[in-house]
């Protein structure tokens, strides 16, 4: 009798190049952190600064949609029902004066989705600012695409400097590249001015540079009247994407949308719907029928939006305050989104004498017994190592009671802000004693 052994299941190389993403990785940390303190007598308890999620509920206008829609069983077009397709267009000409005709936007299972499409069929290497959301440069290395770093400068407030961006871009071989812009922007917070986004479509059209606009929070920056789609600064070359998974709290939803360039020939529009019907056949046609009512005019929905806006405006600019307050601490001042991003690099020194001899291994000590503080760093923000930052993000509260709070009796001053904030999301307020105990502790000799 013959015992057959079978070999090892061999995996592709380009998976080894990836690490797990961060949501992931912040939950495992707390998982192990948890049962350290479990094991030392600790009542553990953490504070919740690296998962961006939104905190909302989902507006009932959409959830009450998505039950109605739950007979939609068939097969629908790989580019989107053509009903959501022109509810995109309209909610784009009210919000943020684009005009896009339907046959430019195609659906996709969330922006992550449809920005890994775009990697795998457009052309050429790939430019990512850094610091970084995580997600862009795992997908390029499954796809074994080439990329290039562009080191975002603190002093310059981590935005992109089109000096700064035309030099870079000249020493790239002269082949075709798409410029990633996340506005505003994971991890720092900041929202470009039109100005801004004028000098660096500039600096595109003279090198030919495709732009990947990733403005999945749009609706998020807090003085809405100041954010500029790239859409309409340099619509020619810019792919933009967007979805409800930020500013109507419908991250399961799965449901996104990209707006292809003025200048896309109809061969790159069946190319795309060609791989996604490929991939994935079609987005959940219920979840297509449900989001017609989170893009038609809805006041609802609109009041949800503005409240959650607010929300966030109040508790970003809140914390990152306080964290700047600590010694050796630098946070951006966020315009926009959930996020900040915090400069530990005037600690460098100390840490090392503890043993924090790297960006990720930051993120383990800031968890560490009795700091307790989950935040994303290290490769995560696509940070060198020796580059000590980490993103914060400020949604550690009950969306659901807070929202509903903010409705009944919204401040009506910055004092009336502050008793909010610490009425409504105390474990944040303490997460700045928490940081500062974690700085005296780095310090000590």
């Amino acid at each position: 009798m013959w015992l057959i052994v079978m070999k090892e299941i061999l995996v592709e190389s380009s998976v080894d190049k990836i690490v797990i993403p961060d949501n992931l990785k912040v939950g495992l940390m707390v998982a192990k952190q948890r049962e350290q303190c479990k094991n030392g007598g600790c009542s553990f308890d953490y504070y919740g600064l690296g998962f961006g999620q939104s905190p909302f509920h989902i507006p009932p206008p959409l959830s009450k949609a998505l039950g109605k829609s739950a007979n939609q069983g068939h097969y629908s077009d790989a580019e989107g029902i053509s009903e959501l397709r022109k509810a995109i267009s309209g909610f784009n000409k009210r919000h943020f004066g684009l005009d896009v005709e339907p046959e430019r936007i195609v659906i996709g299972p969330g922006t992550k989705d449809l920005i890994h499409t775009l990697f795998g069929i457009i052309k050429g290497g790939v430019i990512i600012p850094s610091p970084s959301w995580i997600g862009y440069r795992p997908q390029i290395y499954l796809l074994d695409k080439h990329f290039h770093t562009f080191y975002l400068k603190p002093e310059f407030n981590y935005k992109i400097q089109p000096d700064d961006l035309d030099e870079f871009i000249s020493n790239l071989s002269s082949a075709q590249h798409t410029l990633i812009l996340n506005n505003p922007h994971n991890p720092t917070g900041n929202v470009y001015s039109k100005e801004e986004l004028e000098k660096i479509a500039e600096v595109c059209r003279k090198h030919n540079i495709l732009v990947l606009a990733d403005e999945i929070y749009a609706l998020d920056t807090f003085e809405i009247e100041k954010f500029t789609s790239m859409g309409l600064v340099y619509p020619e070359g810019t792919f933009i994407t967007n979805g409800i998974s930020k500013d109507r709290s419908a991250g399961g939803y799965r449901l996104g949308s990209c707006i292809l360039p003025t200048t896309s020939s109809k061969k790159l529009k069946a190319d795309f719907k060609k791989v996604a019907a490929t991939i994935y056949t079609n987005v959940s046609t219920p979840t297509q029928f449900a989001a017609i009512k989170a893009y038609e005019p809805n006041d609802e929905i609109d009041e949800y939006i503005e409240i959650t806006r607010q929300i966030h405006r109040m508790m970003g600019r809140y914390l990152s305050n306080e964290w700047n307050k600590v010694d050796g601490i630098k946070a951006t001042r966020p315009d926009g989104a959930f996020y900040f991003f915090v400069d530990f690099n005037d600690l460098s020194s100390a840490m090392k004498k503890k043993g924090v001899m790297n960006s990720n291994q930051l993120g383990e000590s800031l968890l560490s017994c009795p700091h307790h503080l989950a935040t994303v760093t290290g490769d995560a923000n696509m940070l060198d190592p020796d580059n000590f930052g980490a993103r914060i993000a400020f949604v550690d509260y009950d969306g659901k009671a807070t929202f509903d709070n903010y409705k009944k009796n919204p401040p009506k001053s910055a004092s009336e802000e502050v008793e909010f904030i610490k009425l409504n999301a105390p474990r944040m307020v303490k997460s700045t004693d928490a940081l500062r105990g974690w700085v005296d502790f780095i310090k000590q000799t």
